[in-house]
C-alpha cells in the first residue's frame, strides 16, 4: 500500500513538473517597442515600420481557415501580414496590417465586408466576453448582459477593410467610445474598388482596457502596458469574395477556436517586447519618487536606470546624499527640491536631474510642534 501511495506521489510530481515546463517553454508573439522618437504616425504609410524586424511579422501561414472551406492559405486569393507594436509609457498598441486579395468586397455598410477582427484582453483576465456567452444562462443573449458585460473586460473590434461611407470598425459592445480619438485611430491607404484586387495598407492603434462601461470613460481602467508583460491577444479575417453571396470565404483565425472572438481565454499570449538592441541606450539614468509619510516627509526613490551599473548617487538637493540603489529620505524643511542621480557602470555614466518635482509641505507634526 505505502509503495503505491509513493507511485501516485511521485506520479503527481512529475505531471506537476510537465506541466511547469510547459508553462515556461510556450509560445507567444512579440509585440515591438517603438522608441519614443519614433513613434508610428497614423498615415497609411508602412515606412515607420521599416525598423520591425522580420521576427515580428504574423503572417497567413500562421492563419487556418476554421469554417474548413479552405485546407491551406493562399497567397493568390489572400495573403496578410500583421505586425504589433507598443510604446514604453503608453497605454496603446500599434498595429500595421498589409493585405493582398483577388476580391476586395467593400460595396455595403454592414457586415457583409472583408473584416479584420481583433480581441484584446489586456490584463489576461479571460473568459466570455459577449452577451451571448454570458455565465449566466438566464442572461445569455439579453439587453442586461449586452450594456453590463459585452466588451466590458476585453474588447472586440471588427475593423472595416477598407471603410468608405462609415466608421473604421465596430467596436462589438456597448461602448463606441473605445473606437474614437483619444483611444483609437486609424488611416488606410489603397487604390481598388469593390470587386477589385489589390493591395490594402492599414495603420491603427487601440487602447485596451481592463474596465470599458457603457457610461463612458470616466469609469473606465486602461490596461497598464509594462515591459515584459504578456496579454492576451487575437485576430482573425473574415473574407467575401462575392457581394451577392450570403456567406463569407473563409475565416482566417489566428486561434484554434473558433470562438475565440468571444472568449478571452481562447486568444493567443502576446508578449510586450524590451527595445531592440540598436535602440537601446548602454546606460541610461530613470528614476521616480514616492512621498510615502508627509508629516515627517518621508520619500521613496526608485531606481529605474537601464544598463550595467556599478555605482548609484543621490543628490537630494538639501545637501545630503545616498549611495544606495532605491533610498528612503526624509527632508528636514518644507520646499521643492531639485534631485538628481549619478550613475556609473563600464560602458560609462549618467544622470537624471528633475528640477521641483519632489514637493513636500508642513504636515501635522510640524503644526503641533508650532502649537507647542
Amino acid at each position: 500500500m505505502r509503495k503505491y501511495l509513493a507511485f501516485i506521489l511521485l506520479s503527481g510530481f512529475v505531471f506537476f513538473l510537465s506541466l511547469k515546463s510547459y508553462s515556461q517553454t510556450e509560445s507567444f508573439f512579440k509585440i515591438f517597442q517603438f522608441p519614443a522618437d519614433k513613434i508610428p504616425r497614423i498615415d497609411g504609410n508602412p515606412d515607420d515600420w521599416d525598423m520591425v524586424p522580420v521576427g515580428y511579422v504574423v503572417g497567413s501561414d500562421q492563419l487556418r481557415d476554421d469554417e474548413k472551406k479552405h485546407s491551406a492559405p493562399d497567397p493568390g486569393n489572400l495573403d496578410v501580414k500583421v505586425k504589433v507594436g507598443w510604446v514604453k509609457g503608453m497605454n496603446k498598441l500599434y498595429f500595421l496590417y498589409e493585405a493582398y486579395d483577388n476580391y476586395w468586397d467593400f460595396s455595403q455598410v454592414g457586415l457583409h465586408h472583408d473584416i479584420f477582427e481583433i480581441v484584446v484582453d489586456g490584463d489576461q483576465s479571460g473568459g466570455p466576453l459577449i452577451e451571448q456567452f454570458h455565465p449566466n444562462p438566464e442572461l445569455n443573449n439579453s439587453w442586461e448582459a449586452y450594456f453590463n458585460y459585452h466588451g466590458v473586460h476585453a474588447q472586440n473590434y471588427h475593423i472595416f477593410t477598407p471603410a468608405e461611407g462609415e466608421d473604421w470598425c465596430l467596436a462589438w459592445g456597448s461602448q463606441p467610445w473605445i473606437k474614437e480619438l483619444p483611444y483609437a485611430n486609424a488611416a488606410y491607404k489603397y487604390d481598388f474598388r469593390p470587386g477589385e484586387s489589390g493591395k490594402l495598407v492599414l495603420e491603427f492603434w487601440i487602447t485596451p482596457f481592463d474596465y470599458a462601461g457603457p457610461e463612458g470613460p470616466a469609469r473606465a481602467v486602461e490596461s497598464v502596458l509594462t515591459e515584459g508583460r504578456d496579454i492576451g491577444l487575437c485576430w482573425a479575417i473574415i473574407d467575401f469574395d462575392d457581394v451577392n453571396a450570403r456567406g463569407n470565404n473563409g475565416f482566417w483565425n489566428l486561434s484554434e477556436h473558433h470562438t475565440m472572438y468571444g472568449n478571452a481565454s481562447q486568444l493567443r499570449t502576446f508578449r510586450l517586447m524590451p527595445p531592440e538592441e540598436q535602440f537601446r541606450k548602454k546606460i541610461e539614468a530613470q528614476w521616480s519618487f514616492k512621498v510615502i509619510d508627509m508629516d515627517r516627509r518621508m520619500v521613496a526613490f526608485q531606481d529605474l536606470s537601464a544598463g550595467k551599473i556599478n555605482s548609484w548617487k543621490w543628490d537630494f538637493g538639501d545637501g545630503t546624499t545616498s549611495s544606495e540603489q532605491h533610498p528612503v529620505h526624509a527632508y528636514n524643511k518644507p520646499g521643492r527640491y531639485i534631485v538628481t542621480l549619478y550613475i556609473e557602470g563600464p560602458d560609462g555614466t549618467a544622470r537624471l536631474g528633475k528640477v521641483w518635482d519632489v514637493a513636500v509641505r508642513s504636515g501635522r507634526l510640524d503644526r503641533d510642534v508650532k502649537s507647542n
